[in-house]
């Protein structure tokens, strides 16, 4: 049976290729758990080995058969959803209260591990690829900025230490590292001109492509989205009052995500996952509904629309264009973008006085990038600013920087003694005990109380 004969027609084909996909996904995405990496370089190894950048070596292997699956119109808007919503769930995550509570030098340190990663990235771009292409030197800088700390959230929490300065701090400015991530990911795509190809109304206002306009053009759209997320969020407020932990929350919460992507896009200009963060952000106000929204979405996203996303990035991976040239510039972007982090964030720590040990654990707690780099490069390749070959140096950052962070963070924290994060946790661990403790002795004396009244 060949793939070729399947029925277009009848979808047979996006069918098989979906069973596939969730399958090979979730099997490899388990084993990354298993080993203490993060699921989604599962995904995208399950995509490499499902799609061409293997197959396309065996001999003999031709599009009529089974595999190599391909990248199809079906598959590119089932990613393009997954993308969207995780991003959403990325702003309803968001602690805007947290943000305020750390403040200031969370929003320096998260901008030095933006602005040295950035020219880091340019430096590197411009060793190999030349200045000339200069946008495209911007552009993997860009994708240097992108922090993921679930693995340093992960390795904080089992070690007591999450809810300590450092690792407050490093909580707080990843959040914020992620939102001027997405801005310049924006700015980018708006000089490259990918902006006022997709938005119709913006190529009617600037039809020259004038970077100034497109700049204020997406400008604009900040302030209707923050102005109208005001009204939007009472308006939430009133609905979980009245009708709290029902589905309509999450139809109308979907409803605010796909049409914040659309019209950022589309009238604006501006990166369709850069509305739905803003949509998350804005809902995430609502705490109780939020948490409730968040749980709904992330189920779907985790088991669908997720790891279709980047199972799609590792279809559309191929190994036959890597030479000594790619490979070396995976070697130094690996190593700057590891540096750019440890070094730009932990000076910035050392002059908010940090000791020197803490603000090398605050600059190694911000070296772990995944599924936002994955993201940013896709949407990159897709606008033709950067070579879809580029995907796999940034896998490699992925996966190198993924088992660095936990490593090195748990020999930084190895020698040290409790502090005052440790003492609120054994104070709670002890408070959490004597309640407990209570609560059991008040129902023993309860149910002893009811057997004396029944006999």
């Amino acid at each position: 049976m060949f793939y070729a004969d399947l029925p277009v027609d009848g979808g047979l084909k996006f069918l098989f290729t979906m069973a596939i996909i969730l399958l090979s996904t979730k099997t490899l995405g388990l084993l990354m758990r298993k080993i203490g990496l993060p699921q989604v370089l599962g995904y995208i190894l399950a995509g490499i080995l499902i799609g061409g950048a293997i197959w396309g070596f065996i001999p003999g292997v031709n599009d009529d058969m089974l595999f190599p699956l391909h990248q199809s119109a079906e598959l590119k808007a089932f990613a393009e959803v997954g993308v969207i919503l995780v991003l959403f769930m990325a702003g309803l995550e968001t602690d805007l209260s947290e943000l305020k509570r750390t403040g200031l030098i969370s929003l320096l340190i998260a901008l030095g591990g933006v602005l040295l990663p950035l020219g880091l990235g340019i430096l590197a771009g411009g060793m190999f690829l030349g200045f000339t292409k200069f946008l495209s030197c911007v552009f993997i800088g860009t994708i240097m900025t992108a922090t993921s700390v679930g693995i340093t959230v992960e390795t904080l929490r089992e070690m007591g230490k999450l809810k300590g300065r450092v690792g407050t701090t490093i909580l707080s400015a990843a959040i914020i590292d992620d939102v001027l991530g997405i801005i310049v990911l924006s700015i980018v795509l708006s000089i490259d001109g990918a902006s006022g190809a997709s938005s119709p109304v913006l190529g009617a206002i600037n039809p020259s492509g004038n970077v100034a306009i497109s700049i204020l053009w997406m400008a604009l759209f900040f302030a209707v989205a923050i102005g109208l997320g005001v009204i939007l969020s009472k308006l939430f407020t009133r609905l979980e009052q009245k009708h709290p932990k029902t589905r309509r929350q999450l139809i109308y919460s979907l409803v605010v995500c796909f049409a914040y992507a659309f019209i950022a896009e589309y009238v604006f200009g501006v990166a369709d996952i850069t509305g739905a963060y803003i949509a998350g952000v804005i809902l995430s106000t609502n705490h109780k509904s939020a948490a409730y929204v968040d749980k709904r979405v992330n189920t779907n996203t985790y088991m669908i629309f997720g790891p279709v996303f980047f199972a799609n990035i590792g279809i559309g991976m191929r190994f036959d264009q890597m030479d000594i040239k790619v490979f070396l510039f995976g070697l130094v972007f690996v190593i700057f973008a590891i540096l750019g982090k440890i070094i730009g964030c932990g000076l910035v720590a050392k002059a908010a006085k940090f000791s020197f040990k803490d603000s090398l654990k605050v600059g190694v707690g911000m070296i772990a990038r995944g599924e936002v780099a994955l993201i940013v490069t896709s949407k990159g390749v897709d606008a033709g600013i950067i070579d879809q070959k580029y995907m796999t140096v940034v896998v490699m950052l992925v996966l190198v920087s993924s088992v660095l962070a936990p490593i090195l963070l748990k020999l930084l924290f190895k020698n040290d003694k409790d502090d005052s994060c440790n003492g609120e946790i054994k104070e709670e661990v002890k408070s959490t005990n004597n309640e407990e403790n209570n609560a059991d002795n008040t129902s023993v004396l309860t149910t002893s109380e009811e057997t004396a009244t029944t006999t």
